[in-house]
């Protein structure tokens, strides 16, 4: 996965000057994003708060470990089946 240059908190920093009344293309020169990027960000950051942010990153971490394991248990399961399968 492509990593953004952009923090989590310099997004949300982003967006509350969008709060404070700064326009969005305004904002897209100044930092050097396009406008597709700035509402991206706004759909998943927007009314965030930092420490929000972080929990987030967290939960999406813990979610993709929770499924690399549960592929790994599917895919043993597998393996075993197969192996029973061929004996009889």
């Amino acid at each position: 996965m492509k990593r953004s240059r952009f923090t989590q908190e310099q997004i949300i920093g982003v967006l509350k000057e969008h709060q404070a009344g700064a326009t969005a293309a305004d904002l897209c020169r100044k930092h050097g994003i396009s406008d597709a990027t700035f509402y991206t960000w706004r759909s998943k950051y927007g009314g965030m708060e930092v420490s929000d942010a972080r929990k987030l990153k967290g939960l999406e971490e813990e979610n993709a470990k929770l499924k690399r394991l549960l592929a790994e248990s599917m895919q043993d399961v597998s393996t075993l089946r197969e192996m029973l399968a061929k004996n009889f």
